[in-house]
């Protein structure tokens, strides 16, 4: 897909096309998510078909969020707690359709798989972490972020979509107002 064409000319009532694939144009941009999506949340208030709506973020890039220092230890709770979710999972569904025979209660089972899952669940966060060998002793949440938010719509109902989104109680067309050609 095409990036928006970005100029100086301000002719506002006619949108950018997003590419000629999708046969959708850029008819707002805004600089977070939450001001894309009020803007389609008012454009579905207004009765637009917003089934010909779509919010893309451009400019992408990803971080990660450092959220503390891991241990062995740490990483050996961290995967025991997994292991024991899991364990008690799969024990549950073992006594829930009496996989296991004479009939044992399917609590029961769960507690075991819960045991069991918790010691190899550790055994294996502590090994795992240890071949690490140190290059990565800190626990971390990936994401992506993007420099700005395009509303595009379908380049047949774009003028409505202008139109709306020009009115005064309106939240505007942002970045798209005066920018985009």
């Amino acid at each position: 897909m095409m990036q928006p064409q970005y100029d100086k000319r301000s002719d506002a009532s006619s949108p950018t096309p997003a590419g000629p694939a999708d046969g959708q144009v850029v008819v707002a941009s805004y600089p977070t998510y939450a001001e894309a999506e009020r803007a389609v949340d008012y454009l579905s208030d207004q009765r637009f078909p917003v089934q010909h709506t779509a919010i893309v973020g451009r400019g992408l890039s990803s971080f990660e969020r450092v959220t503390g220092r891991l241990t062995m230890w740490g990483a050996a709770a961290q995967s025991a707690v997994y292991g024991a979710v899991l364990g008690a999972l799969f024990g549950w569904l073992f006594g829930l359709f009496d996989w296991v025979n004479p009939l044992i209660s399917g609590l029961l089972l769960a507690l075991y798989g819960a045991i069991f899952g918790a010691v190899t669940g550790g055994l294996l966060g502590l090994f795992g972490h240890a071949l690490t060998g140190g290059r990565r002793d800190f626990s971390s949440v990936a994401g992506m972020r993007a420099e700005s938010y395009d509303v595009l719509v379908d380049a047949e109902v774009a003028p409505q979509a202008i139109q709306l989104l020009d009115a005064p109680t309106a939240p505007g067309r942002g970045a798209a107002a005066g920018h985009l050609r």
